[in-house]
């Protein structure tokens, strides 16, 4: 009675672990399908939105050999690594037309007869060259001048404000309008008591060997460093271009220290044959 009561439970329970087992292996199975699912679709929309093409060599290469395609910039953007160029701006478009430049240049009283005795010398090449207004006010004792429509250059102002006061301290006409056609010529001007303080007899000589008998020592210098010299008193002012200024300079302020003018006149040669050779 024992054993027979015995034997169909345990083939109930070996039959229930059975159908157990059946069902995890299906769960599993289900789980396993859905991740595969996710997985492709996954896959599918990273292939939309990144689509890359492979081009495969036509002989059959290795590997290593792929090319890969990657789209291209559209051609319609602009070229940013490019410098902007600009159309350079007119002179007619940076001159003020509601309002004229004016300058007033102050003449000496000792310069005044002069000018109006050269003054159609100074006026021609005001107007003519440069297209200036230009008028003299014998009150004031300035030169005026101004811009007008016929002027074309912007710094024909500032041009011809240097020519009358070059003028003014004691140049010649010829040699000022030097200063309207070449654009490399400049004004120096300096005292004798910024070299060297000297008072009553001393400053008399330092300015006689400045000037030489007749003038022979101020010409010399003129020629050998190709500027012009105006001695006024004690005074000195010095036309030409940059390193002939210089040049001259040098030679004046060794004059004036107490040099003797032989050898201010070696110095001189020796500066003028390296000029010459630089021209060559």
């Amino acid at each position: 009675m024992v054993v027979a009561s015995s034997q169909p439970q345990s083939s109930t329970s070996a039959i229930s672990g059975i159908h157990r087992k059946n069902r995890r292996r299906m769960t599993k199975k289900a789980t396993l399908s859905s991740s595969a699912l996710d997985d492709a679709d996954v896959d599918q929309n990273m292939e939309e939105t990144h689509p890359v093409t492979d081009i495969l060599p036509p002989n059959g290469s290795d590997d290593d050999d792929i090319v890969i395609d990657v789209d291209e910039a559209p051609a319609s953007l602009p070229n940013t690594s490019a410098a902007p160029a600009f159309a350079p701006v007119s002179a007619d478009a940076l001159r003020t037309t509601l309002k004229s430049e004016t300058r007033r240049i102050p003449i000496p009283p000792h310069r005044m007869t002069p000018l109006k005795k050269d003054w159609i010398n100074i006026f021609g090449p005001l107007t003519e060259i440069l297209g200036l207004q230009v008028r003299m006010n014998v009150q004031r004792r300035t030169v005026e001048a101004r811009t007008s429509k016929h002027t074309k250059d912007i710094g024909a102002l500032q041009k011809g404000a240097d020519f009358v006061k070059a003028y003014a301290l004691g140049f010649d006409v010829n040699d000022a309008i030097a200063l309207l056609r070449l654009d490399d010529l400049y004004l120096d001007s300096f005292e004798i008591k910024d070299v060297k303080s000297l008072q009553g007899d001393h400053l008399s000589r330092a300015i006689g060997r400045i000037a030489g008998q007749d003038g022979k020592t101020k010409f010399t210098i003129e020629n050998a460093s190709r500027t012009r010299i105006v001695l006024a008193d004690t005074k000195i002012h010095i036309m030409g271009s940059f390193q002939n200024i210089k040049i001259a300079r040098d030679a004046i302020v060794s004059l004036i220290l107490g040099s003797p003018p032989g050898k201010v006149y070696a110095g001189l040669r020796t500066v003028s044959s390296r000029m010459r050779q630089r021209a060559l």
